[in-house]
């Protein structure tokens, strides 16, 4: 039995949709996941967005599984693809994923930033910002500088808000 991971592409906000349909058909999947800041009118919340937008893993035994069942799985747009054969992704890609996601699936934060890096914010009023990594406490906070309307501004920012 040789099971590869697939690439799956869904249809716009149906990944929880194409996710349930694919389990109960047999099939594994992996949808990594990262918490991203919205502004809804005045106030900034916190949703759970995935990693790649439209993407899933899945794992498939080709030789034995029917395949061309996951293009026709509620939620599902197509498996990704070239010619007439799905297109493996690469296991050292996914194993890396994996190992950096949690249980549910969302991506945890690297351990270490180093100074002077470049790093985007992703959660709170700052969200998407790029910022410079200034310094790091033991207490996982980051202290960045923003630049904000011409001015370096330093901001303390917990490191599971930080992508590299």
């Amino acid at each position: 039995m040789q099971n590869d991971w697939y690439l799956v592409q869904f249809k716009p906000n149906s990944h929880k949709i194409a996710e349930r349909n694919l389990h109960r058909l047999g099939f594994e999947t992996f949808l990594p996941m990262q918490t991203s800041t919205q502004r809804k009118t005045t106030k900034f919340i916190n949703v759970m967005k995935p990693l790649f937008p439209g993407y899933m893993f899945v794992l498939c035994d080709t030789t034995q599984q029917p395949w061309r069942t996951i293009n026709s799985t509620i939620g599902v747009s197509r498996i990704v693809s070239f010619g007439n054969k799905p297109v493996q992704a690469s296991l050292d890609l996914v194993q890396g994923l994996q190992a950096r996601c949690d249980e549910a699936g969302e991506l945890k934060p690297l351990d270490a930033f180093e100074l002077g890096e470049q790093v985007t914010i992703t959660a709170g009023p700052f969200a998407n910002f790029i910022a410079t990594v200034e310094k790091m406490d033991a207490d996982q906070r980051v202290w960045v500088l923003l630049d904000l309307m011409g001015q370096k501004s330093r901001v303390r920012v917990s490191s599971d808000q930080l992508i590299a």
